[in-house]
């Protein structure tokens, strides 16, 4: 046994898979799993976006572009396959992609349900369904392999914008992970989520516009930043996370249980 950082917190030679990899907060989490030696697949719907920072990345490291476009079911599938074709195992899965989709509550479509709904929830749980064989085979007792959603914490209290389906796939991604992390523990997968809060992202430019001194309500009083995000990906997805199931961390500066009333 060793409790050196090294040691916790290594994940040297693991091997990743990042939806929504291309930029915000799946950009952050790809960075540094590459930057940390892990062997990182990325994957989003624009392939010239992906396939830059995949050899951006490569220069520090090893990452892999897999574009797709998971609201696509064949093209959930095809990502699942091109993973397969690659690795005979595949040790850390993270699920960021995701839609946000804002109107009145009265004009709110089916539209905007929909693609929300079918890009934040159901192409992570088919994702994840079509990757567990390559997870079991990673995972062990002791260290298990390591499924990480990105949820939000829209999905723990009432948002201020009106973000219907946003807020509504968000909350079903925290308890998915909580009924995945006890359906596949006997497989030696771990599945948590990550709530974050405000991280500037081309997803969070209309809040900036809309309430410029948003940061102002957050206790911390900043937004979050790439060393935040990553750093708590690397706790998960390291042995020192190895403990962890069904878990949801709120990554937010105290947002969601802060001081500051809004």
């Amino acid at each position: 046994m060793s409790l050196t950082i090294d040691s916790l917190f290594s994940v040297r030679g693991k091997t990743a898979l990042v939806t929504g990899g291309s930029r915000g907060i799946g950009e952050m989490i790809a960075r540094g799993l590459v930057e940390n030696g892990a062997r990182v697949y990325i994957s989003s719907r624009k392939a010239d976006v992906c396939e830059e920072l995949a050899r951006e990345l490569s220069a520090t490291g090893t990452c892999v572009a897999l574009p797709a476009d998971l609201a696509n079911m064949d093209d959930a599938g095809r990502l699942a396959a091109a993973v397969a074709e690659r690795e005979s195992s595949l040790d850390i899965l993270v699920n960021n992609a995701g839609a946000a989709w804002g109107e009145p509550f009265d004009a709110f479509s089916e539209r905007g349900w929909d693609r929300v709904m079918d890009l934040n929830v159901k192409a992570l749980f088919f994702l994840t369904q079509r990757l567990v064989p390559l997870l079991e085979k990673a995972g062990t007792a002791d260290d298990p392999a390591r499924v990480i959603n990105i949820g939000s914490i829209d999905g723990l209290q009432a948002p201020v914008f009106e973000a219907y389906s946003y807020a509504a796939s968000k909350a079903a991604v925290h308890q998915l992970t909580r009924h995945l992390a006890k359906h596949l523990a006997a497989r030696h997968i771990s599945v948590n989520a990550i709530a974050p809060g405000f991280f500037p992202s081309k997803m969070t430019e209309f809040m900036m516009e809309n309430e410029p001194n948003f940061t102002e309500h957050i206790p911390l009083a900043r937004g979050g930043t790439p060393e935040d995000m990553a750093g708590t990906v690397l706790f998960l997805a390291s042995r020192a996370g190895a403990y962890l199931s069904g878990s949801v961390i709120t990554v937010d500066g105290g947002l969601l249980a802060g001081s500051r009333s809004r």
